[in-house]
Parts: structure tokens; sequence; C-alpha cells
């Protein structure tokens, strides 16, 4: 995919890393359930701009199901009520933040956690490695057959933790001058969303 060609020859693995550490404080500190909204959405851009695989199916499942879960204790003003089931708008909005902020940091990740990154440091590389293979397993559609879905999820362990890291005998990508652009770009953007909800109120 020429997305993704684009996106591995302009940016640098570290680069990548150290932006996305940059945007992470700029969405857990935001207060507001909209900004973080808008944020997710910056961020799926993002990772469509990069040609990485969305999973909208499982994007989708997994949102509704933590809504769904923050259901179950209602509080707040009730806004529908079936039964003894009853929707508040508290647990509705608590449940929406909440799985807005997983997805939009699986977003953040597929963009800025990439398979070539390798950190200095016997911390570092075990950081790194760790980092790599959740950037396997989010960029790849791995299903859980089977009966016992922990046997198939150590084996999924087993088998990336086998294959060889992708930065072995590959001349490390520099950044590319147009890339740090996108990099202050993304990162400036993510920091604007949130001063808008935290200090200067923006109404949407």
């Amino acid at each position: 995919m020429k997305r993704l060609m684009v996106y591995d020859n302009i940016f640098s693995a570290k680069a990548l890393f150290t932006t996305g550490l940059l945007i992470i404080p700029a969405l857990l500190f935001n207060p507001s359930t909209e900004y973080r909204v808008i944020q997710f959405l910056f961020f799926w851009l993002l990772a469509f701009l990069s040609g990485k695989k969305i999973d909208f199916i499982f994007t989708i499942l997994i949102t509704s199901f933590i809504i769904a879960f923050n259901l179950i204790i209602p509080y707040g003003k009730v806004l529908y009520s079936i039964g003894a089931f009853k929707i508040t708008s508290g647990a509705l909005e608590a449940g929406i933040h909440r799985a807005v902020t997983l997805q939009a940091l699986v977003m953040l990740s597929k963009v800025t956690i990439r398979q070539d990154l390798k950190l200095p440091g016997v911390f570092g590389e075990i950081l790194g490695e760790s980092l790599r293979i959740f950037s396997v397993i989010m960029n790849r559609k791995y299903r859980l057959a089977g009966k016992n879905p922990i046997i198939e999820i150590d084996n999924i362990m087993l088998e990336l933790s086998g294959e060889t890291p992708p930065n072995q005998g590959i001349t490390a990508i520099k950044t590319k001058p147009v890339g740090y652009i996108v990099l202050l770009i993304a990162v400036l953007t993510s920091w604007f969303l949130f001063l808008c909800a935290s200090v200067f109120s923006v109404p949407l």
C-alpha cells in the first residue's frame, strides 16, 4: 500500500514513539468526553493516512461492550428505561468516555508504535520487544478459535516471540524534514484540543 510505504520511509520508529509519548498526556488528562471523541477521530485519521489496517467491526463491538458494561450501574438522570433496566446520563457518559479513551489509545499506538522500534539498554530492549509484539498483534487479524482462548493467546505469544525482529540487519530509517513537520502538527493538534477542553472551554 502506497500510504504505508510513505509512512515507513519518512518517519523513524524512535521519532514516532517519542511523538506518542508527547501526545498521550493530552488525551489522558483531557476532562471533556466530547473533545476526547474528536481526539479519537483525529488519531483514527492518522492511522488511516498511515495505511494501517483498521477493523471497524471490532472497534464498534469493543466500544459497545464498554458502554453497555458501564450502564449496569446507573447514576444520573434517567434517559430511557426498559423494565427494571435504566439508561442514565451519568453511566452513559462514563461509558462513552472510557470507550473513546481506549479506542483513541489503540489508534495512537497503531501510528506511533512500529515493529522496528529499538530502544537503548536492557530495559529498552525488553520494552521495545514488548511493543513490537503489541504492534504485530494490533496490525494482524488474529481470531481466537477453539474451546480454550487462553491456550490460543499463549500460542500467539509463542509464535510472535519466536519471530526475528524486523530491525535486525536493516539500516534504521531517519525521519525526513517533512516527517518532523507532520509529527509536530500531530502533537500541536492534540494539545490544542486538550487546551480547548480544559483551559479555554471553547464550545463545540
